[in-house]
């Protein structure tokens, strides 16, 4: 006799665990599937995000800033406190309480809520079935009044830079390097390349980043994407575009890479090698042929505009489905659906996706980029205000960056922030409300900001869309 649930969950990551809580919070009986084991083969919610990816990576980011700021801006304030070591073992450490105490806060919600949890590797079967292999080899299918698959992504390998896990390494090795190497290279510059070569260059590495692209952080407004790199640049890291890694080799207990640029073949050695090209959807063996579920050319799962596959019943969430691979996104489409399932009208509004690198100035943006407004036609109007203006960020010696404002020039609708600046993942969610109330710049404009703070600078590049910021010299209209 099987079981049955009327909601099933495959994968326990920000997509997966969002949805299994909410259901259960509409009424559903809910099961959550999850694979990953830790320790003693306990079972591990949390998905990538929680146990290698986004919060182990933050809490190593502000460790290291914490570290730099230490060691190279405390004397402009007057203290002094000598040289800083720093401890990566206790670093570490640190960030791994961190990992346990959010995923054992999961298992915490999960009990309170009343969501089944299942350890096993999931497959879904025609009519609404899951098949679930448990690590003993055991099999048992249960029985689904809906299926939500949220089985998130992996790291993209490339075979020129095969992972050794000892000295090339991807994006969860980068976490766990017990000391800081000499020279670290990392291929990739875009948004993991950047988080953890900053890490590591704040704590003394030399930092080597090969991107193949010839145009740094290309799906970012080219403005703000220029200043970011005059900023990495100041920091120390030394990002070459256009190379393109053609082989790397493990000699003498260090990485030889060879790539191509315009120059022709060039050669470097690192002591460790990050491979930080991407990811890729976890599509693999997730589904029976006759499950009615289809795969795009680029293997993600094909789905509606409200997350529906192509089987009755079933849906996809999350980075296995189109659309920025982000934690925030996967979780609101999770929501989405259990709502959609339980009769609700829910949409997604994929126009009000912020997006952030967590580097030092951070990157936030959200909706159209300059050029991309440019490119279909729209005729927009633009405001920069420079945080060098802002007294909040001179106040504390974070002063790098700006933030671009974009709206329409017929209606004055709010089209596009992008920041590069102290706390832009914070400042630009103000913008994400904004926009979703459909305001326009005027709006802004109007709106009473605290002073000093460094949201002053979204007041005043608001201000200057039409030229009446109060701060900087406004450009005179032609």
């Amino acid at each position: 006799m099987s079981v049955k649930f009327d909601v099933v969950i495959i994968g326990s990551g920000p997509a997966g665990y969002v949805a299994a809580i909410k259901a259960s919070q509409l009424g559903m009986n809910t099961a959550c599937v999850e694979q990953w084991l830790g320790d003693g083969d306990k079972l591990q919610l949390g998905g990538t995000c929680l146990n290698v990816g986004c919060i182990p990576s933050k809490a190593l980011l502000d460790s290291s800033q914490k570290y730099a700021d230490t060691r190279d801006n405390l004397d402009i304030h007057g203290i002094d406190v000598g040289k800083p070591e720093i401890n990566v073992a206790a670093m570490l450490s640190r960030k791994d309480k961190i990992v346990s105490q959010l995923t054992g806060g999961i298992a915490g919600l999960f009990k309170h809520n009343g969501v089944t949890a299942i350890a096993g590797t999931a497959k879904v079967l025609a009519g609404t079935k899951v098949e679930i292999t448990d690590r003993e080899g055991a099999v048992q299918i249960i029985e689904a009044g809906h299926i939500i698959i949220a089985a998130g992504s992996v790291p993209v390998e490339i075979p020129p830079a095969p992972i050794d896990d000892e000295y090339i390494i991807d994006s969860t090795g980068a976490l766990k390097l017990s000391e800081v190497p000499g020279r670290l290279g990392v291929i990739g510059a875009g948004v993991i390349g950047l988080e953890l070569g900053s890490v590591w260059r704040r704590l003394g590495s030399e930092v080597v980043m090969l991107e193949a692209l010839d145009d740094f952080l290309p799906m970012m407004d080219e403005q703000i994407a220029r200043e970011s790199g005059k900023i990495f640049k100041k920091q120390g890291l030394d990002i070459r575009l256009g190379a393109r890694v053609t082989g790397a080799e493990v000699k003498d207990c260090a990485v030889h890479v060879t790539y191509s640029n315009s120059d022709g073949e060039q050669t470097e050695v690192f002591d460790k090698l990050i491979v930080a090209v991407g990811r890729r959807p976890r599509s693999e063996g997730l589904f029976e042929p006759d499950s009615g579920i289809t795969l795009d050319e680029r293997g993600y799962i094909y789905v509606n505009d409200n997350c529906e596959t192509e089987a009755p019943h079933v849906y996809a969430v999350g980075d296995i489905v189109r659309g920025p691979m982000l934690a925030h996104k996967g979780s609101e489409e999770g929501i989405m659906v259990v709502e959609r399932i339980a009769g609700n009208s829910a949409q997604m509004n994929y126009d009000c996706v912020p997006s952030v690198v967590y580097t030092h100035p951070e990157i936030a943006a959200v909706g159209k980029t300059e050029q991309e407004l440019k490119g279909e036609g729209i005729d927009c109007k633009v405001g920069v205000f420079p945080f060098a203006a802002s007294g909040r960020a001179l106040a504390a010696n974070d002063a790098d960056g700006m933030v671009k404002m974009i709206a329409d020039a017929e209606t004055d609708r709010i089209l596009g922030c992008h920041i590069v600046g102290a706390s832009a993942a914070d400042l630009v969610q103000q913008v994400v409300i904004a926009m979703e109330f459909g305001s326009s710049a005027e709006d802004l404009a109007l709106t009473v900001f605290g002073h000093p703070t460094l949201s002053e600078a979204v007041h005043e590049a608001a201000l200057a869309v039409d030229g009446q910021a109060i701060h900087i010299a406004n450009r005179k209209k032609r």
